[in-house]
């Protein structure tokens, strides 16, 4: 349980939806699929499918030139926080930046840019290196470049935790203001896909239905997590509150229903609005016999799915609970982790 009262006072995301909330929101309410068919160039298993960011722009975000400066996934992430930041009303200018930081959840990270650096290096040797590509080969090149380019100088962590990322990163956050090391955290997830991750998948028979690589996607969510009297200070629209992180490492052979039982421990069927589910705790079936009356909302479905989609899914999740209402996202890796987040819809969980 948060030990201090902690609100979502903005969101922000890319998706294969569209750029923004309302596209992505648009879908899910339709239940419309935005996937498309592979190219025959980068799988040779048939009717695979990827859900990219078509209708991202970043030319909508920063000059070309700076654009440059950035790989793919790192423009995601400055789209996105920029998003989420105006969208909860925070003018960084005028308030302490060394206490709003970031936690970002990333899988791949910038995977093109690694291509293009290493490539010189086997044709090349060292001379073939191009320095300016390297800052962006690592998978907290998307935090940091987020934090350089809207200004703050808070924390800043990244967390590669295959599909539970985003959730491993929102866990960070909140230890981060309560420990009082920040007021308000950016946190969330960010992916991209490129011919280069699908040929690798598609080598290893991974884009098969079913497969780790079926339906990968791209893009980012993200949250504005704030210390609750830090937002009404300054008189933010509260979106939701968060009210508890639990996660377990490994589910035991024999013993899955009891290491459910612990982190969905507290919040009972007749409580929930909403059961949203992210990387592959969809398919699972130890969560059969929990809230089996709630509704379900699995993003992945319609959007695709990814190492950090869980910011995604996240924002998704917050964004259909009506007021006051009760909803749990569960995100699960193949080999663990399980993560339960609980959020409570636009008002505030405690007075």
């Amino acid at each position: 349980m948060s030990e201090i009262p902690l609100v979502i006072t903005g969101v922000g995301a890319v998706s294969s939806a569209g750029v923004g909330v309302e596209p992505l929101m648009d879908a899910i309410r339709c239940g419309r699929r935005c996937f498309q068919p592979l190219p025959d160039a980068l799988a040779r298993e048939s009717g695979a499918e990827w859900a990219p960011a078509t209708d991202f722009r970043v030319a909508d975000f920063m000059p070309p030139l700076k654009a440059r400066k950035f790989d793919r996934c790192s423009q995601f992430a400055i789209a996105a926080t920029g998003m989420a930041l105006q969208d909860a009303g925070l003018a960084v200018e005028e308030l302490d930046r060394t206490r709003i930081g970031i936690a970002l959840g990333c899988g791949f990270g910038g995977i093109t840019n690694s291509e293009e650096f290493l490539k010189g290096f086997f044709s090349s040797g060292a001379a073939g290196l191009i320095p300016m590509l390297f800052p962006n080969t690592v998978p907290n090149a998307p935090a940091s470049n987020a934090s350089i380019e809207h200004r703050l100088k808070g924390p800043n962590v990244t967390m590669v935790q295959r599909f539970c990322s985003a959730e491993s990163a929102l866990l960070m956050a909140q230890r981060f203001i309560e420990e009082g090391r920040a007021d308000v955290m950016i946190v969330g997830g960010v992916d991209e896909i490129t011919p280069v991750i699908l040929k690798g998948f598609s080598a290893l028979g991974q884009l098969r239905p079913g497969g780790a690589g079926q339906g990968f996607t791209e893009g980012s969510g993200i949250l504005v997590l704030e210390r609750a009297d830090h937002a009404v200070r300054r008189g933010a629209r509260i979106r939701g509150s968060l009210l508890k992180v639990a996660t377990i490492g490994l589910l035991p052979s024999g013993r899955e229903q009891e290491g459910l039982s612990r982190i969905l421990a507290g919040v009972s069927d007749p409580e929930l609005e909403l059961v949203s589910l992210s990387g592959v705790a969809a398919g699972r079936p130890e969560l059969a016999g929990f809230y089996p009356r709630t509704p379900r909302l699995d993003t992945g479905a319609l959007l695709g799915r990814s190492l950090a989609m869980g910011g995604i899914a996240m924002t998704a999740h917050l964004l259909t609970l009506a007021p006051g209402a009760i909803g749990v996202h569960v995100a699960a890796s193949p080999e663990g982790p399980w993560f339960a987040v609980t959020f409570q819809g636009a008002l505030l969980s405690r007075d």
